[in-house]
């Protein structure tokens, strides 16, 4: 199981919410900052790519076949 099936959105979202918290207090160690740096690029990462797969499950529909087919919203001039 990959680290992106463990961690919910929301949790990814609070616990990197958390990480800009403590850098903007600006009184973290040097190698402390790198390692949240890290840490919450990691999870910008991660809540991207859940983003990514749920926006591409939702420009797909179902035809009544069972098939697949993509959705697009037309826009009125």
């Amino acid at each position: 199981m990959t680290n992106e099936q463990k961690v919910s959105f929301e949790e990814a979202m609070n616990k990197l919410e958390q990480i800009v918290d403590k850098l903007e207090e600006g009184d973290v160690p040097l190698e402390e900052a790198i390692a949240f740096y890290k840490e919450g690029m990691e999870l910008s990462k991660l809540c991207h790519n859940k983003l990514k797969s749920v926006e591409e499950q939702l420009t797909q529909i179902i035809t009544e076949d069972g098939s697949k087919q993509n959705f697009a919203i037309e826009e009125e001039e």
